[in-house]
């Protein structure tokens, strides 16, 4: 059975999702219409919220259960290497994909298409992988919320921004 929290962080309301074996999704949402049950993985997700969004690195994960194809999952165990406070770059992603597969190259789009679709943002860091030009790209919680996480882990990219937006 698949139950629901809200968490109310510094960047608007966050929906959680979990089932016995863990944490199924975690995204930025407008709407606050969950109410959570006290599921021991949901509570444990909030403790996590509270520590990064307080600037610190967590230290741990919550169990994660992800819900998508072998080579999304993949890709998503990827990002959890990526250290707070640290980005990388679909590309090297690509690289580092082939490189555990024992093949050649990797498209660096395919790669960016599975993390896209990670259903488990922040925890799994999808906010920081960044183009190989050191740009912002997409983030499904919009590119003012990503620069926000960065900032929050020490990564400065206010002037990346201001040079974009002129």
């Amino acid at each position: 059975m698949t139950c629901f929290a809200n968490y109310v962080s510094p960047l608007g309301n966050i929906l959680l999702a979990a089932d016995d074996e863990g944490l199924t999704m975690l995204g930025f949402a407008e709407k606050k219409d969950a109410v959570s049950n006290g599921h021991p993985i949901l509570r444990e997700t909030g403790r996590w919220l509270d520590i990064y969004f307080s600037g610190q690195n967590p230290g741990f994960t919550p169990p994660l259960h992800y819900l998508g194809t072998p080579f999304q999952m993949e890709v998503w165990r990827l990002l959890l290497d990526i250290p707070f406070g640290k980005t990388t770059t679909y590309g090297a992603l690509a690289k580092e994909l082939a490189k555990r597969r024992g093949i050649r190259r990797m498209a660096a789009q395919a790669v960016g298409g599975a993390v896209g679709r990670n259903p488990i943002a922040l925890i799994v860091p999808c906010h920081r992988v960044i183009g190989a030009d050191g740009s912002l790209t997409g983030y499904g919680g919009g590119l003012d919320k990503k620069a926000r996480l960065l900032t929050l882990e020490g990564i400065n990219f206010s002037a990346f921004l201001e040079e974009r937006m002129i």
